[in-house]
């Protein structure tokens, strides 16, 4: 935009600046370029109030995934507005959607998960999955299970406890973060952090074998949960070898240590699966999931857990005269119905099966851009997936984090009329709306491959 804060004044622009604290976003630079103001969307595209059109590449923050303007779920809101616009969930009352909903989610949830608890975000469901660990363990009679283990460049949110177990420094630095039960282990990057000639399956026993070590070192008496991102989102899209599950899962069971799924960026069709668990063989005692849930029209998430779990929560509750926990607006009404409508739009219109027909042309897309020399490593599964920058030429070498290289690519994309989303690891992710078209995809692609030329070049000439 490159307009000056003195050329905004009394504008929507100066009044964002003056007003409003920006989530992940340097106060600096907004107060110099002015913020950008998205005034409308349709289908894959969204629109700023400069009238410009974007295709949103990122589906907003991975989650849009029916895109920017589904009638269905309007008419679904508000006709629960019109019917019933708030009720609570405490002391035992619900309404009708939200049972609806809950039983939905049981239904297609894999691994025979028995019970939902609905929170507001992705952050709160790993917040409210923290402590169900805890409180189940504590009813079993090991209050002392209660460390978590995450992977290094994890995200999992940005709640305190949440953001103990998010392994990357924009979340913890300046907030005297991590608290002190969350652990890490080594994350399965496999094209940064393998050995040279290590093959995935080696690498695969390695991290295994690391977390088996950290377990041991900590003591599996004082460990309650492992979490995980079937695949790594905001961390890099970083996709586990496929081994990886494999092993890891034998050594939790092991230790009798719990399985968190992280499902708010691969839950719902993301990966061309219904859950990403399902994409990675993974057998999750608890899932988080939100983003897709409702294609980000409204507010939600949910925690499903299995029956041991259940039972024992129900029990120690019972125990102690009340589940003492909730939110306001857990499992509210028009959410609920924002999010049945969702699913019911997944299933009629075979979206799941749209992604797995996409799925060829996109990573084809992906790879593609292998050809520039400043990209080092490309990846994805269904329609998500990431390209990792290097110095042009080498296998691995990152360039200089002084460049912020990728923040540029992705600022000289959205000029082409593209908006992407820059990783911490000097990558960009693709994440487009899942009803996104064949003709679409190629016109997403066809504009960031345009950019790449003259962005390669310059990558050749930074030190």
């Amino acid at each position: 935009m490159n307009k000056s804060i003195n050329g905004l004044k009394n504008s929507l622009e100066a009044k964002s600046i003056e007003r409003y604290l920006h989530p992940y976003t340097n106060p600096e630079m907004v107060a110099e370029n002015g913020p950008q103001i998205i005034e409308s969307g349709d289908g894959i595209r969204v629109t700023d109030i400069d009238g410009k059109t974007y295709i949103e590449g990122m589906s907003g923050l991975w989650c849009a995934s029916l895109g920017f303007n589904e009638p269905a779920l309007i008419e679904a809101a508000v006709g629960q507005m019109k019917e019933l616009p708030f009720y609570h969930s405490f002391t035992g009352k619900i309404s009708k959607p939200t049972i609806r909903l809950a039983e939905k989610l049981i239904d297609i949830s894999p691994n025979n998960l028995q019970k939902v608890f609905f929170c507001n975000s992705g952050s709160e469901a790993n917040d409210t999955a923290i402590k169900l660990v805890w409180y189940y363990q504590a009813s079993k009679g090991q209050p002392q299970k209660r460390k978590i283990i995450s992977r290094k460049g994890s995200y999992h949110g940005v709640t305190l406890a949440a953001a103990s177990l998010t392994a990357l420094s924009y979340a913890q630095v300046g907030f005297s973060l991590p608290l002190d039960f969350a652990l890490h282990t080594t994350w399965p990057h496999y094209f940064q952090n393998s050995h040279q000639d290590e093959r995935q399956e080696d690498f695969s026993k390695r991290l295994a074998s690391d977390l088996e070590k950290l377990i041991n070192e900590e003591g599996p008496e004082n460990i309650g949960a492992f979490i995980a991102e079937p695949l790594m989102g905001a961390g890099g899209v970083i996709l586990p070898p496929k081994e990886y599950f494999n092993l890891i899962q034998p050594i939790l069971d092991k230790y009798e240590i719990l399985m968190i799924a992280d499902e708010v960026i691969c839950g719902f069709g993301r990966t061309g699966s219904m859950w990403g668990s399902e994409t990675f063989n993974i057998k999750p005692d608890i899932i988080t999931c939100a983003k897709g849930l409702s294609s980000a029209y409204i507010p939600i998430s949910a925690v499903l857990m299995s029956k041991d779990i259940a039972e024992e929560v129900e029990k120690q509750a019972n125990n102690l005269g009340q589940f003492g926990h909730g939110y306001t607006y857990s499992g509210h009404p028009v959410a609920a119905a924002v999010a049945l409508k969702t699913l019911e739009i997944m299933e009629d219109r075979g979206v799941i099966d749209h992604v797995k027909g996409m799925e060829d042309l996109f990573l084809e897309r992906v790879s593609g851009l292998r050809e520039f020399s400043c990209i080092g490593d490309v990846r994805g599964v269904g329609l998500i997936g990431a390209a990792e920058f290097v110095k042009p030429n080498s296998e691995r070498e990152k360039l200089n984090p002084k460049h912020k290289f990728s923040a540029k690519v992705v600022k000289a994309i959205q000029e082409n009329g593209v908006i992407l989303r820059a990783l911490p690891i000097d990558a960009i992710a693709f994440c487009p709306p899942l009803v996104i078209e064949e003709k679409e995809l190629t016109e997403m692609f066809d504009r960031i491959h345009d950019v790449m030329p003259e962005m390669d070049k310059y990558s050749k000439a930074l030190d």
